[in-house]
């Protein structure tokens, strides 16, 4: 049995504009320390799936329906006392935004002691010592000092340390890291991946690694799923998603990344825009965009099926899913 289970998680915003499906049936699982990449444009679910784990989705105006099993508790539907407890604990989250997570009015000090004095019932000097451990793990330079500090006294990158320092404080099971090194230089990304790569070996911590960048994806990640328009369209194991992407959508974000373009040549973009998620279209979601599309690829239901084409490789598309459409030896569509 896996750590945690997601089963047609569906996440609704009910605006003046319509009913938005942010998140449309979306099902994945989580092992212990595993590391499960997700990927895709803004807008395709991948944050708005984190918080509805988190029971962070205000409702109204938003709509939850699905299962997430998080060792036989379902996370939707928990007591808001039982999520309560759980979260903080046993189910943790790194922010984009370190601001949006650390209270500007409390020290750094006090907001990691927090969880250790509301989940674990210690006494200030033990959480105190935690603290100090805490941020002596993420490399915080000269913690005691910096426990009295304020967040708008730490850089960028440090406040991204104080934040992962928080989230790991508790050991939680299960940590949901939301783009954890976003607007940072090369440099301190590396530093903050590594360092959570490090703790999640310590703790055995199963890690959800939400971001846009595919490199990091290459090399942190034991799975990566695809998201568009709030649909996985893809799902494998990280060499399998690289090395033979099944479906369009994953080959033109690969195609899109600047690297692998030729020099001197137009960087390659994916034609047109994300669909407006409050007026469904029937058909796989990416049709409009897709290179490859045919008439079936607009059909009512199809293209939005995940299933299993290769061992362990899902993908929505119907024509792979068909055998109309096949990689060659290069690894080129066609």
């Amino acid at each position: 049995m896996a750590l945690l289970e997601v089963h047609d998680l569906r996440v609704a915003f009910h605006t003046r504009g319509g009913v938005v499906q942010a998140v449309n049936g979306a099902s994945w699982t989580l092992e212990k320390g595993e590391t499960l990449g997700v990927v895709g444009e803004s807008g395709s679910g991948k944050s708005v799936s984190a918080y509805a784990l988190m029971g962070l989705v205000p409702q109204p105006p938003g709509r939850i329906a699905g299962r997430a099993l998080l060792g036989g508790v379902d996370l939707l539907r928990a007591p808001r006392r039982e999520l309560a407890a759980i979260r903080g604990k046993r189910l943790a989250m790194i922010f984009q935004d370190p601001m949006t997570c650390l209270n500007p009015y409390q020290r750094v000090g006090d907001q990691i002691m927090e969880p250790l004095l509301i989940h674990e019932k210690i006494s200030k000097a033990t959480a105190r010592e935690r603290a100090l451990e805490a941020l002596r793990e993420v490399g915080v330079p000269d913690p005691a000092a910096r426990m009295r500090a304020w967040p708008h006294e730490f850089s960028g990158g440090m406040r991204q340390r104080v934040m992962i320092a928080l989230a790991l404080v508790t050991n939680p099971e299960v940590l949901l890291a939301d783009e954890p090194a976003p607007a940072l230089d090369v440099t301190v990304q590396a530093q903050i991946l590594d360092l959570i790569k490090r703790l999640q070996r310590a703790h055995g911590t199963a890690v959800l690694f939400i971001t846009h960048d595919l490199g990091v994806v290459s090399g942190f990640c034991d799975r990566v799923q695809v998201m568009y328009a709030g649909r996985i369209l893809e799902s494998a194991p990280t060499a399998g998603v690289f090395e033979r992407p099944l479906h369009p959508y994953n080959r033109a974000l690969q195609k899109s990344i600047p690297a692998f373009q030729e020099k001197g040549r137009d960087l390659y973009t994916i034609r047109g825009m994300p669909p407006d998620l409050s007026k469904p279209s029937p058909g796989c979601p990416f049709a409009p965009r897709c290179e490859f599309v045919r008439d079936a690829c607009t059909e009512a239901g199809k293209g939005v099926t995940l299933e299993e084409f290769i061992s362990g490789h899902h993908t929505a598309c119907l024509r792979v899913q068909r055998g109309e459409l096949q990689l060659d030896e290069a690894g080129v569509m066609a």
